[in-house]
């Protein structure tokens, strides 16, 4: 009888409820170097995982297939997948662990039917621009991860975004057709409409309007792209704006409120921690000490 594959949160830690951070970077050394230079088989639930493989080489099973891990390349597991690895001992790369939904947050980076981050895949990396950009990029995320500096999420998910739209073109996964095409047009009009209208909590049949698409139609080609609808859209980009204000400027909770557009500070603050898991409080001590340490540091 063939024994159960284990279910991890990261790596053998133990699984919990719910994570606590939305993305993970490391070097493959640092993990593996601990494990023989071997990684059991095993699958994550809720985690999506990028190993980039800068030098060295090794194997990797991915489902019920075993393939030869020949740098540059990167090996994209999508949760649920049984994965296991073994390396050599001048392995030279990083493993970047975020949750899965995570994804969903950036228009064009949706999971849909036969988007290439639906499988397990191992993608060979030739020569040229696109190589030596990933090699900068994947280094600067890292970096930026080791920093702990304030604020540094937006830069984070900026270099992932690059690199896994980067990565969409190395397996041609962007010939998506005049539809998607237009589809993502529309997404990147409709950003571009709520960057400039935000503050002024328009509803999303407004963006429709100046869309001059119905809202029926709008939301239906927000979930298709993003996984998310028009109202998550913009408030996504609200609260965005709330933290830099709650980290940048000595504003106090009622003013950020008022000039984002709420009706008073306590419904500002619902919405907040509805997003964030924190008041707007909260969030601003837990990054003044996050500040005050690296300051110390």
């Amino acid at each position: 009888m063939l024994s159960p594959v284990p279910t991890y949160d990261l790596y053998g830690e133990s699984r919990t409820k719910r994570p606590d951070f939305w993305l993970h970077c490391e070097t493959i050394a640092s993990r593996s170097s601990t494990h023989q230079w071997e990684i059991g088989l095993h699958r994550h639930e809720s985690f999506q995982q990028f190993l980039y493989i800068r030098n060295g080489s090794g194997d990797a099973i991915l489902g019920p297939a075993t393939v030869a891990l020949v740098p540059p390349c990167v090996v994209a597991v999508p949760p649920g997948i049984s994965h296991g690895f073994r390396f050599s001992r001048d392995i030279d790369g990083l493993v970047i662990t975020l949750v899965a939904e995570r994804l969903r947050l950036t228009a064009g980076l949706a999971k849909r039917p036969g988007d290439w981050l639906s499988s397990p895949r191992l993608i060979a990396l030739p020569a040229g621009d696109d190589a030596r950009y990933l090699d900068e990029t994947f280094s600067r995320l890292f970096a930026e991860f080791e920093a702990q500096r304030v604020g540094r999420n937006d830069l984070i998910e900026a270099y992932l975004t690059a690199a896994i739209l980067i990565l969409g073109h190395v397996v041609g996964a962007d010939g998506i057709g005049a539809a998607g095409d237009a589809n993502l047009a529309r997404i990147e009009a409709l950003k571009d409409l709520i960057g400039r209208h935000f503050r002024k909590q328009l509803p999303a049949e407004s963006y429709a309007e100046l869309l001059n698409l119905s809202p029926t139609h709008l939301n239906r080609v927000v979930r298709n792209v993003t996984g998310m609808s028009v109202h998550d859209l913009i408030m996504a980009r609200v609260i965005d704006e709330a933290r830099r204000a709650l980290v940048f400027t000595t504003a106090s909770v009622q003013s950020i409120a008022d000039g984002l557009g709420f009706s008073d500070a306590a419904y500002f603050s619902r919405c907040f921690r509805k997003r964030t898991g924190q008041t707007p409080r909260e969030y601003r001590e837990a990054e003044r000490e996050s500040l005050r340490q690296a300051a110390a540091d």
